[in-house]
């Protein structure tokens, strides 16, 4: 059995089969049981050459349906300026891997650091990590803070309005750290104070985790929310969309203890579902709770700026059982993504994009209202996202859309339908996709004529 890029000779690896005392290698795989293993040839294709490969993907690639995507719930189409992608293809940002060394990584210990300061800014938190994997498991991260900051407490509350992959992830987390989790309803709409105060009156809540957006669109009023958990000495937890944050209240204006999200809203491409990139932040009390590195500025010998790793709160650092997390980070290069994008962007470019979006989207709200084929289903405040109640069935939106080129009337519960828009949806699409759905009434009309 020899391989041709292995660096181990025949002797080496006989030397380390007797000191395990096995006679080959094959004997390595006894355990394994006969009946599981594939003795047939791969059905490999014949070697290409590179134009024959890049032919062959081309190919595949053509076999996707492009879209115009009219729907929100976590993944949205928003603009990215052309010259990202050239700044993070850079060789010393696009192979930088975990910057264990600090004296030698101060590059991307000073991106990080952006990072880091942007979020915290965005959200009105005191400090953030260094990124996470996504918005579900920054999630889940932040219910494992929750517990961790709290002593005997085995609740977590989670509202009902929270994106329903993310209430899954969290749940899985809940499920294999025994954390007990009790959802609360959404009344008109909104997360119910009313409930939420009764299930706190029990005294073994550690946190709330609530929507700052939630899956209907709407956003959020925590009027008393903050002041009722810390009553009962819990965490108050805000699930973000941070390109949101540039014009609505901040969590930390709300009194949150834990802010969370997906920064996919900043530039990230929609991508299929990823690589995303989520967000974790936090006050300066719950700091040492918060999983995964913190960087931070200072000095070094000769007085001048340095970037150090301050904080790393996992069990590669820290004792096994004192970690709160084993999380080490996200792909710090779409940390890198999201800072370019805000950098570019700035406090202006940010209120720019959500302006747009919300003059689009209130444009397609009101034009599909006009056709007679949708009715509200709530009357509350929403930025780029809504839900209608539609006289239509879903599948029949949904087909009738995606046959010309639009992908939207995502179903969030039975009979209401998820839209949206961002600046980059045209006016003319808006108009386009409204004329087809009213012309799918008259179609209806013509067939009951007959």
């Amino acid at each position: 059995m020899a391989f041709a890029y292995f660096p181990h000779t025949e002797d080496d690896i006989r030397q380390m089969l007797d000191r395990i005392g096995v006679g080959s290698l094959e004997e390595l795989y006894s355990d394994v049981p006969q009946d599981v293993i594939y003795r047939d040839e791969f059905d490999l294709y014949d070697a290409m050459s590179e134009d024959e490969v890049r032919q062959y993907f081309d190919n595949l690639a053509s076999l996707n349906q492009k879209t115009v995507c009219l729907c929100g719930l976590g993944a949205y189409d928003h603009y990215a300026p052309a010259v990202i992608p050239h700044i993070i293809s850079r060789s010393e940002f696009l192979t930088a891997y975990t910057p264990y060394q600090p004296e030698v990584s101060q590059g991307t210990l000073r991106y990080i650091f952006e990072y880091q300061s942007m979020i915290t800014e965005l959200t009105g938190m005191d400090c953030t990590n260094a990124s996470m994997y996504d918005g579900a498991t920054a999630a889940a991260e932040a219910m494992m803070m929750a517990m961790a900051a709290t002593k005997k407490k085995t609740r977590v509350l989670l509202s009902e309005g929270l994106l329903p992959y993310v209430v899954n992830v969290v749940r899985t987390y809940a499920k294999f750290n025994g954390v007990d989790i009790t959802m609360i309803p959404c009344q008109d709409g909104q997360t119910s104070y009313g409930a939420l105060a009764a299930e706190l009156a029990a005294g073994d809540v550690a946190g709330v985790l609530v929507p700052g957006i939630n899956k209907y669109g709407i956003i959020e009023d925590f009027t008393g929310f903050a002041d009722a958990v810390h009553a009962q000495k819990g965490l108050f937890m805000v699930y973000s969309d941070p390109s949101s944050l540039a014009v609505i209240r901040t969590p930390g204006e709300w009194g949150a203890d834990v802010v969370c999200g997906d920064s996919q809203t900043l530039g990230v491409p929609m991508c299929f579902g990823g690589p995303y990139v989520g967000f974790l932040a936090c006050r300066k009390d719950h700091v040492r709770k918060l999983p995964g590195r913190i960087v931070g500025a200072t000095k070094d010998v000769d007085g001048k700026r340095a970037y150090v790793l301050t904080l790393q709160a996992r069990e590669q650092h820290i004792r096994r059982e004192k970690a709160t997390s084993n999380i080490c980070s996200n792909q710090s290069l779409m940390a890198l993504y999201v800072t370019v994008y805000m950098s570019l962007m700035g406090p202006k470019g940010l209120r720019e994009v959500n302006e747009l979006s919300y003059g689009a989207a209130h444009y397609l709200h009101d034009s599909l209202l006009s056709t007679g084929l949708f009715e509200k289903a709530f009357d509350k405040p929403f930025l780029k996202e809504f839900t209608l109640k539609s006289l239509i069935p879903a599948e029949e939106l949904q087909q009738a859309l995606l046959e010309k080129g639009f992908f939207g009337a995502v179903e969030v519960e039975p009979g209401l339908v998820n839209f949206c828009a961002t600046e980059r949806i045209a006016r003319e699409d808006v108009d386009y996709v409204v004329n087809l759905i009213a012309s799918l009434r008259r179609g209806n009309d013509e067939e009951e004529q007959r």
